[in-house]
């Protein structure tokens, strides 16, 4: 078991009040009507991304969904071009084409959120087979939600990775709802990592509002995938505090019932309070982070507005054309 050291649990702190931040200045913004396109909010599931990216480094790979502003900010994208893009601005990760759902930075090892469900997964899968042929010591990371696990990029993904034995971990943010759908009507299992079981790799249901069981057990995975290991599903047991859309109430389907007891237990607050029985976190290091936190959000936000919108002639850049 990997322990959890000192500047481990400080850091994932600081990216769990990161991304929670960031996306509320994100729904700010975007009720402000400066926004264009659609936020999935990522609250309440940062104990997730924080938990398994505080294990990579800037060589390791992701992919991401359509909810995935979590999984950029904890795998170090910056502020700036995230709104950029949000904001749909030239100087956006991906030139403002990409929006919201669209995010990536190769360089820094994000290879893209996606809108198309379960998308990422083979995507992590052939990132993770390069790793293979090149003999590189990096890690892939494929988030996705439960609703892709029913989808058939998910079963070739996990197949060919058990095959090929690749170093790839795959992590199920199961909160419970695919968009409008408990997932009890969905699935006939009441663990998604049942499901490894068929492709004979390592299953693991964790607690996704518990920091350190997520550290914990995707530090294992990816430690084990580095070494040759093969690949592990990982379902993280989380839940978005809103709707599957900023402005989806989630009445009819029951989520905003689901969501009063689920906030009992907020990841932040929770492993807030953890630091401080420890005495690694001060109520005057809280204050700094977020201050800090807070001023850096609202010069990305200004760079984000200030920056110019992309010309006409840009649509057909960066776009590969047959000659």
């Amino acid at each position: 078991m990997r322990r959890l050291t000192r500047e481990n649990a400080l850091w994932i702190y600081e990216t769990m009040l990161r991304i929670r931040r960031f996306e509320e200045r994100s729904i700010e913004v975007y009720q402000s009507g400066d926004l264009p396109g659609f936020i999935h909010p990522y609250i309440g599931e940062e104990a997730v991304a924080a938990g398994v990216c505080v294990h990579l480094t800037e060589k390791d790979q992701i992919t991401s969904t359509h909810r995935g502003h979590g999984h950029m900010v904890a795998k170090g994208l910056r502020f700036d071009g995230m709104f950029a893009e949000l904001y749909a601005r030239t100087s956006g990760y991906c030139k403002g084409k990409g929006g919201s759902l669209h995010i990536a930075d190769q360089e820094l090892g994000a290879l893209g959120a996606s809108g198309i469900v379960g998308g990422g997964i083979p995507i992590a899968t052939g990132a993770a087979l390069g790793i293979k042929l090149k003999n590189m010591e990096e890690v892939a990371v494929s988030f996705f939600g439960d609703g892709a696990t029913n989808t058939g990029a998910f079963h070739e993904g996990l197949n060919l990775a058990s095959v090929w034995k690749l170093p790839v971990v795959f992590v199920c943010e199961n909160n419970q709802y695919a968009q409008s759908t408990p997932q009890i009507d969905h699935q006939n299992i009441k663990d998604v990592a049942e499901r490894a079981k068929a492709y004979s790799m390592p299953g693991v249901a964790v607690d996704g509002m518990e920091p350190v069981a997520v550290y914990e057990v995707a530090g294992e995975a990816i430690a084990q995938a580095r070494k040759g290991g093969g690949p592990t599903l990982i379902e993280a047991k989380t839940m978005r505090f809103h709707g599957h859309y900023l402005g989806d109430p989630g009445t009819d389907y029951g989520h905003n019932k689901e969501v009063v007891k689920w906030k009992k237990r907020d990841p932040i607050l929770s492993f807030g309070r953890f630091l401080t029985k420890q005495k690694w976190l001060s109520s005057a290091k809280k204050r700094d982070i977020l201050d800090r936190i807070n001023t850096e959000l609202e010069a990305a936000i200004e760079f984000a507005r200030k920056s110019p919108e992309p010309e006409p002639h840009d649509l057909i850049k960066d776009v590969y054309e047959r000659l």
